[in-house]
């Protein structure tokens, strides 16, 4: 039997931040497991946040790849890229902090209110994180998506794939904890220091 998904990809609890920032490679490895993530959910349901995150995880990858003496970090990879007057892989890494921060959010609220169904908890994180960056248009596709979200029960069977439900409850919270620790952090430095808006 495999091993449930969250014992087997990097969690962002384990992605390190130093003096410098928070380690590039890490990072982009959590955020591809992330994207894997969304495949066991099914039906393609939030086929387009995993669209969005994929294209902007490839987006920061490119400028790593590109200039990874500069870009260890992902505060680096932003000020290296600012100097050189670039902003293709810093507009990845704000779109991307704001896709990271919805699912971070969404997660939370079902974490914490084991009575509330799944689309209740991404509708919220919805509305608090991702809604005001949206035209009507694109807020009327994303509430279809979010009311086709498997029941709670369901999207718990699929990511434990087996394993013991308490355990994977206890993986999630660092998993998002840690997550929480970088999406914060990322929010402040690309808000604070005018190179966007998450």
């Amino acid at each position: 039997m495999p091993s449930p998904y969250f014992e087997t990809v990097k969690s962002f609890a384990d992605v390190p931040i130093t003096n410098d920032g928070v380690d590039t490679p890490s990072f982009l490895e959590a955020s591809d497991g992330l994207v894997l993530l969304f495949d066991l959910l099914g039906s393609g349901v939030f086929a387009f946040v995993q669209s969005d995150i994929r294209g902007n995880v490839e987006g920061v990858r490119t400028r790593y790849q590109a200039a990874s003496a500069g870009s260890s970090t992902l505060e680096n990879l932003v000020r290296s890229e600012t100097s050189e007057g670039h902003r293709d892989g810093t507009g990845c890494l704000v779109r991307l902090t704001r896709g990271l921060t919805f699912l971070c959010k969404a997660l939370q609220h079902m974490q914490k209110d084991p009575s509330i169904e799944l689309h209740a908890c991404f509708k919220r994180s919805y509305d608090e994180v991702l809604r005001h960056h949206h035209t009507f248009v694109v807020r009327s596709l994303a509430f279809v998506a979010i009311r086709a979200a498997p029941h709670r029960r369901d999207f718990y069977g699929r990511i434990s794939q087996g394993g013991s439900e308490e355990k994977l409850d206890i993986e999630l919270a660092k998993w998002l904890a840690g997550l929480d620790v970088i999406v914060k952090r990322l929010k402040t430095f690309i808000e604070d220091g005018g190179y966007g808006r998450v």
